[in-house]
């Protein structure tokens, strides 16, 4: 990356508040960082903020030297953020970034060009765009203004209608001598930007404007603190009252004191009439504050805006919230008739089962129910199986229930309850329970109530694209509803993870409401407590001769092809490795059973292990993994044992799906040990040693350092005492890297014979 000059100010401080965007804040410093024009500095100051900001801008600030990390050592809010990075920076200009938004391509070089044509204003006013979750882009209404303005220089009394603007800093760039000369700073709490905009406009005595797209401002469906409601929303009225304040010891800005004092009362409207600001019960006394500050600061020949704002500024003025809500609720009428029209159909449209759940839905919580699944009703398995089986022994009060598909019955454990998807009990069960694991989602069908903590634990760390971000891949993206998907992520109350990189993308790609846990995949504990003679045993089982070399094979599922499709010769490749190796084949869970793959067992070639319940067994039983995009690369990391990526198809794969890194880069993080892409290569890594060398082993080294970070044998442990015994309760420390011991590979105990002595109880979990 390009290294700023040290001594040289840069001509560009792009100045980042950072405060609770762990899953966005990578995109906003890569936006800043591949910009055209390089004569910048990222002023970055971590607000203190509790999740793991502070350990990403150190990351970047160690790769690139024009990232400037700030840390406070108590959170401040936004403004006082804002004020630190004004008073670090060096630039010429600053332009103020929030860590959720993006600069669009080429931003940096666009405002460059149009500082130099128009003499260094002291203000540089920008476009933007808003991008939304379903990456719908939305132009801003300042469009044709800033077109309009050209290459001119003016002020805000020459041009007023640039008032208008979106009042916020991060559409303008400030000349720092103006910005820090005037010794402009923001106020406490929210609604900091408008009274910020309109000073600086007014005092500024050279403006720009440039229509190039520059800032990306995304709407956030979860986290903003604007779309939060609270009475933090009320101090709206003392921002605007010091702009009045400020207006009113600036007496040659009088000849906008009336454009002024209507965006204020167009603004407490906007406020009022947002649910997700102002809550209904505090609706009057918001009206009534809106009312009096109309009044106090109502310019004399004020003339009403026209149409229904006009009507709804007669109504501030006259302080009467009763006609107000009339007006507002005959506007919503229409869309209420529709509303209603909707439920009484879908009410037509419920079951009898439907009608007996939400029967039970009026009865209690019980607080002592916890209901568990895992892959779609498959069975007892994964993260929820590894819970279950630390509940019944730290929390034994709280009651587990399984939900099982009805041919998946045979399979559920003897001694385990479960209930058949669907059935009279299941209603009861979904209604009741206080605690319901899962991880993929429940139905659509499934009601939450407040009383009930749903834990998704999910059942990967993921490389390929996940949650919104597939919507611009058509084959991962077909047959989707993503408006449904998140619906049913905003059930989630706690989100499972095993590593940063999970947490990061799991709360930008479900943009919900949920809480992150990082406490490890309680289905891997198992890696860590296995003891030398369990892992012979789990060999022996599967007809593994003592001796050979066991190789896993694993790939997974193509989400633009029908079917399994074999992607190697394993005849051709068994034959290659000879006698001494041993393939165990196991297909995505999605195919049923492939009669290839039993005629190659029936020859003695191959060992079709697709059915087997316990994938875990069958990476303990391995000395080496073979895989090319699943998530088993990431579990089988904990074992510290080779892993062979063969991507034959990764251009393909990497366009249709789409991924999160480079797994074939042979990057440290990236790439977990020796690859391949064709299968003559793939032969090679094994013939040569490659798979088993010094270059696989640092390469898994810095995987594992990256992804194998809260994995460490206590994982259940950890979830059992959060989600049931509650957070008094003492978690078990996640356990350096150096300080774990894996289970002991097979070809270890083939040379020494000793097992180990055992740490803990074997774990049968799926994967």
């Amino acid at each position: 990356m390009p290294v700023a000059n040290g001594n040289a100010s840069p001509k560009i401080s792009v100045v980042v508040p950072v405060y609770k965007v762990q899953g966005y804040l990578r995109a906003c410093l890569d936006s800043i960082l591949s910009q055209s024009f390089e004569d910048f500095e990222i002023v970055a100051i971590d607000d203190h903020s509790p999740d793991a900001c502070g350990r990403i801008l150190d990351e970047y600030a160690a790769l690139d030297s024009r990232v400037i990390p700030v840390h406070l050592e108590e959170n401040q809010g936004i403004g006082k953020a804002r004020d630190a990075g004004a008073l670090k920076s060096r630039g010429e200009y600053i332009l103020f970034l929030d860590s959720d938004d993006t600069l669009a391509d080429g931003a940096l070089q666009a405002i460059a060009d149009r500082l130099e044509v128009t003499g260094d204003p002291d203000i540089l006013l920008l476009n933007h765009v808003r991008t939304y979750w379903n990456n719908r882009v939305q132009a801003s209404a300042a469009g044709e203004l800033l077109a309009s303005a050209g290459t001119d220089v003016f002020t805000a009394l020459e041009r007023p209608d640039f008032l208008t603007m979106f009042a916020v800093v991060w559409n303008r760039a400030y000349r720092r001598e103006f910005y820090v000369g005037n010794n402009f700073v923001f106020t406490d709490g929210i609604y900091e930007d408008a009274l910020m905009v309109y000073k600086t406009m007014l005092t500024a005595e050279r403006i720009a404007a440039t229509d190039h797209v520059c800032v990306e401002y995304r709407q956030r469906r979860q986290g903003n603190s604007m779309r939060t409601p609270g009475r933090k929303h009320f101090g709206i009225f003392q921002q605007y009252a010091r702009l009045f304040e400020f207006l009113d010891q600036h007496p040659e800005a009088e000849p906008v004191r009336a454009l002024l004092f209507e965006r204020a009362a167009s603004h407490y409207l906007f406020t009022l009439a947002r649910e997700d600001r102002i809550v209904p019960k505090d609706r009057a006394e918001f009206f009534k504050l809106a009312a009096a500050s109309y009044k106090r600061y109502k310019p004399k020949g004020f003339v009403l805006p026209e149409g229904s704002q006009g009507v709804r500024f007669q109504l501030l003025e006259r302080g009467s919230y009763t006609a107000y809500a009339a007006v507002t609720a005959a506007g919503n009428t229409r869309r209420q008739v529709i509303q209603r029209a909707t439920k009484v159909k879908t009410k037509l449209g419920k079951t009898a089962y439907n009608r007996l759940y939400r029967l039970h839905l009026r009865r209690p919580v019980d607080e002592n129910l916890a209901v568990y699944a895992a892959y779609w009703n498959r069975g007892v398995a994964c993260n929820p199986a590894a819970i279950y089986r630390k509940a019944k022994e730290l929390a034994p009060d709280v009651h587990g229930v399984w939900v099982v598909r009805r041919d998946m019955v045979e399979s559920v454990p003897a001694g385990v309850d479960y209930v058949v998807a669907n059935s009279p009990r299941y209603w009861e069960v979904m209604a009741r329970a206080k605690y319901l694991v899962n991880n993929v989602n429940f139905p659509n069908d499934i009601i939450k109530r407040p009383e009930q903590v749903f834990l998704q634990t999910h059942h990967g760390t993921p490389l390929k694209q996940m949650g919104i971000d597939q919507q611009k891949y058509p084959a991962a993206a077909k047959n989707m509803s993503f408006a449904k998907m998140l619906e049913r992520a905003d059930k989630w109350d706690l989100s499972l993870t095993s590593n940063q990189h999970s947490t990061e993308n799991w709360e930008r790609v479900y943009p919900c409401a949920f809480e992150a846990i990082e406490f490890g995949y309680p289905r891997n504990d198992v890696f860590f407590r296995t003891d030398g003679d369990d892992v012979l045993r789990i060999r022996r089982e599967l007809g593994i001769e003592d001796g050979k070399t066991a190789i896993l094979y694993c790939p997974t599922v193509r989400d633009y092809q029908k079917g399994y499709v074999p992607r190697i010769d394993l005849e051709r490749f068994c034959s290659e490795l000879g006698p001494d190796f041993v393939v165990l084949v196991r297909t995505h869970y999605f195919y049923g059973a492939d009669p290839r793959l039993e005629a190659l067992q029936e020859r003695g070639l191959i060992k079709d292990v697709s059915t087997y319940p316990v994938v875990e067994d069958l990476c303990l039983a391995a000395d080496a993994l073979i895989t090319d995009y699943s998530s088993i690369m990431f579990d089988y990391a904990c074992l510290d044992r080779p892993i062979v990526t063969y991507a034959d198809d990764w251009e393909v794969y990497r366009k249709a799906r789409g991924v999160y890194f480079d797994i074939l880069s042979g990057q440290p993080g990236e790439t977990p040990g020796a690859t391949a892409t064709d299968e003559d290569q793939l032969i090679e890594v094994f013939r040569s040693g490659a798979w088993n060398g010094s270059k696989a082993a640092e390469l898994r080294a810095a995987f594992r350092e990256r992804f194998v970070q809260f994995d460490d044998g206590n994982a259940a442990e950890r979830v059992v005492r959060r989600l049931f015994l509650g957070r008094q309760e003492a978690t078990p420390a996640v356990l350096p890297l150096d300080e774990r011991t894996p289970a002991p590979a097979p070809g270890a105990l083939a040379q020494a014979r000793i097992p180990r002595q055992p740490t803990g109880e074997h774990g049968l979990i799926d994967a």
